[in-house]
């Protein structure tokens, strides 16, 4: 009896703890960032303190104890333990973790860093990212799960942007918020097959410029149906590559004015001070400062790609004119970001010397590994293998890096046609209006409205026709 009521005992306690398991182990499958807010974060500090010197000493990431230390161990007949990173501070996220490390003696960030997967088992964690905060001083990046499986922005990201031309358009694979920042890179280069999130790329691009007081000018040779819902925000739109020549020339002549202008500004030496001389439009009065113009390029093989020996002509002229607003148009204050699912020799004369000219690079999924070299290649190595892993359904997600070398694992979140439409229509009192673009300024209807049907009345019964 005494063992039929220990048995009984042991079933009520038993299946409480089993549905407290089932809800832990559900929430970590399908509520990732519920499980991390109230189980994976305790639990993560819990090993690292717990376990912090047999993780570090595991992963060689100890070295000899100074001299000093080891006299002091000696005169206590005590064992000198191996010097290793000292834990200054550990910071809670939404996603993971952020650990400052002060870096013992002789050792580098890059230590740290090949030993980031490591770190990752040990501490049974999603990722580890190493960055270094100052000399001696990283900081480790702990993700808790997978940011990029379900991409939610931080709030703080989708308010009002304060920064000019500095647009978050995407979550990396640390948890922080990637920007595109054209005061930085002033031109971009967006990759990626069909169905790889290019164009989902530009729409997070639109959404976060619309309420800044920047020109949007789009050239999309698909007849504009990639484009056009934004028009009401768009100073300018080429839709066909006889309008696209036409528009890409008034910006020359655009980027001209804007030059005499800066020239006019700084007059002749000694008439103006010192500190207002300036080479570029952000060290003019604001008041005479011209607005600053984003150019979106939707295909750009479409531009350099002929019929017949007939197109050559306008071709050549094309893609000379990128060639100038890419290599000058930075200081008057016009910026490129060119899309397209290929952009190497094979599309022609130039298609190398402007791929130069663009620092930015993102690069979605594509079909062949030269494409992602194409983009990524002289970024990095790295970067080239893992563009070529991103899996066909996770659309969105890309490889960004610039021409310093660094790079990042990114995915932009999912935003409606309908939705970005709604917010160039909301913003479309700031839409700049300008004299050299004024004749391709897209023309702005009231959206079509198809009255309902009339209903039959009640008393008749719909009589079918037969064959």
């Amino acid at each position: 009896m005494a063992v039929d009521a220990l048995t009984a005992a042991l079933l009520e306690l038993s299946a409480p703890a089993a549905a407290v398991g089932s809800g832990v182990l559900y929430a970590k499958a399908k509520m990732p960032r519920t499980y991390w807010a109230t189980v994976g974060i305790p639990l993560t500090i819990h090993r690292i303190r717990h376990d912090y010197e047999n993780v570090m000493e595991a992963c060689g990431l100890t070295v000899e104890p100074s001299f000093w230390r080891a006299m002091a161990s000696s005169a206590t007949n005590r064992p000198a333990k191996p010097a290793m990173p000292k834990i200054r501070s550990m910071q809670v996220s939404s996603t993971g973790l952020r650990v400052r490390l002060r870096l013992a003696r002789g050792q580098q960030t890059k230590d740290m860093a090949d030993a980031a997967e490591r770190l990752r088992h040990a501490w049974e964690v999603h990722a580890v990212h190493v960055s270094e905060v100052k000399p001696g001083v990283v900081e480790l990046r702990i993700v808790g799960f997978d940011v990029l499986r379900n991409v939610r922005m931080p709030r703080r990201a989708t308010a009002k942007s304060r920064e000019l031309l500095r647009v978050p358009v995407a979550l990396r694979a640390d948890g922080t918020v990637h920007h595109r920042d054209y005061r930085q890179a002033p031109n971009g280069l967006n990759l990626g097959a069909n169905q790889s999130g290019k164009s989902m790329f530009t729409r997070n691009l639109i959404h976060g410029l619309a309420p800044q007081p920047v020109a949007l000018v789009g050239i999309d040779c698909k007849r504009g149906v990639e484009q056009r819902p934004f028009a009401p925000r768009l100073s300018a739109l080429a839709t066909d590559q006889g309008e696209a020549l036409g528009l890409l020339l008034a910006l020359l002549v655009e980027m001209d004015d804007r030059y005499d202008l800066i020239r006019d500004h700084q007059g002749v030496p000694g008439s103006v001070a010192a500190e207002d001389v300036t080479a570029d439009i952000w060290g003019l009065p604001e008041k005479i400062r011209p607005v600053p113009i984003v150019v979106l390029v939707d295909e750009i093989a479409e531009l350099f790609l002929v019929a017949s020996k007939a197109d050559e002509e306008r071709r050549n002229q094309l893609v000379t004119a990128l060639i100038r607003l890419a290599q000058l148009a930075r200081a008057a204050g016009i910026f490129l970001e060119i899309a397209g699912q290929r952009f190497g020799s094979e599309l022609g004369k130039g298609a190398t010397l402007l791929r130069s000219q663009l620092t930015g690079r993102t690069v979605h999924r594509v079909n062949d590994l030269e494409t992602a070299k194409m983009g990524l290649g002289d970024v990095s190595d790295a970067a080239v293998v893992a563009a070529t892993k991103i899996s066909p359904d996770m659309p969105g997600l890309a490889v960004a890096g610039d021409t310093s070398g660094l790079w990042s694992e990114i995915r932009t979140p999912y935003r409606s046609l309908a939705e970005v439409a709604a917010r160039c229509t909301e913003f479309a009192h700031l839409t700049p209006n300008l004299d050299r673009l004024a004749a391709f300024r897209p023309q702005v209807t009231a959206p079509l409205t198809i009255p309902p049907m009339p209903s039959a009345p009640p008393d008749l019964i719909p009589v079918s026709l037969g064959k």
